[in-house]
């Protein structure tokens, strides 16, 4: 009775939702979704690119915790899964922010990638960096996270990411070359009844569930410094819109 009551719940949910999307039918999203790597389509095009012998790759955040287990998706390759906790398709146990500790003069990795793992980072911009010292010249990074969701794993939930926000992480002055990025499954929303007075029922647009980035490492960066970037090292031509 109980899965009866919580399916028909969860299908007039999915009607009230329908119904509330309609005053944004006529609005066009104004942020693309990656053109290979959009969250319905990274795992096959990883897969199908790297799963070759020879070709060496690491994925943070590995552990089956949804169902999904990638290993077999690249079993032609020499695949290391690496995740905070043992467990179902972990090698490598330890904290993300020390990534090149686990990997001491060992080969470097043809392609680094995690998914729903950048979110619960408490400094993602020194895993970018870690990352950066793992990978081959050549090699590829492909990083999946929230830019809209809801709130999970806390206290462990800390950031979320726009594709901007990805890209100033994995930049030109790190070394990365921007191969594809964009952002996937738009969200409508409204601020609901708990919130201010003037912001009460408001529609909220322009909010997308997954944002996703893939980029090359076209070189080696030694002894890089955050404090001591380049602002157009971070985000080159762009600024901050002009006031009207």
């Amino acid at each position: 009775m109980k899965i009866t009551i919580s399916a028909t719940n969860k299908q007039l949910a999915r009607i009230y939702g329908f119904l509330s999307t309609i005053p944004f039918r006529f609005a066009r999203n104004k942020i693309s979704k990656p053109v290979n790597v959009s969250h319905a389509n990274w795992i096959d095009y990883l897969s199908k690119t790297f799963n070759k012998k020879g070709l060496r790759i690491l994925e943070i955040g590995s552990r089956n915790v949804t169902g999904t287990n990638l290993r077999n998706r690249f079993s032609n390759a020499d695949y290391v899964g690496f995740d905070f906790y043992a467990g179902e398709n972990v090698n490598v146990v330890g904290d993300a922010h020390k990534l090149s500790s686990y990997f001491l003069n060992q080969e470097k990795f043809d392609l680094i990638f995690s998914s729903a793992v950048f979110e619960h980072l408490y400094m993602p911009w020194v895993v970018a960096v870690e990352i950066k010292n793992l990978l081959k010249v050549g090699g590829y990074v492909f990083i999946e996270t929230h830019f809209s969701f809801s709130s999970h794993e806390r206290p462990w939930n800390f950031f979320q990411f726009s594709d901007m926000g990805l890209r100033a992480l994995f930049n030109d002055s790190l070394g990365f070359e921007l191969i594809d990025s964009g952002m996937s499954n738009p969200i409508s929303g409204y601020f609901n009844h708990n919130s201010d007075h003037y912001l009460k029922y408001s529609p909220v647009s322009e909010l997308y569930c997954h944002s996703e980035i893939f980029c090359k490492k076209r070189c080696e960066i030694k002894d890089f410094d955050w404090s001591k970037v380049d602002i157009d090292g971070i985000v080159g031509e762009d600024r901050y819109p002009m006031p009207k």
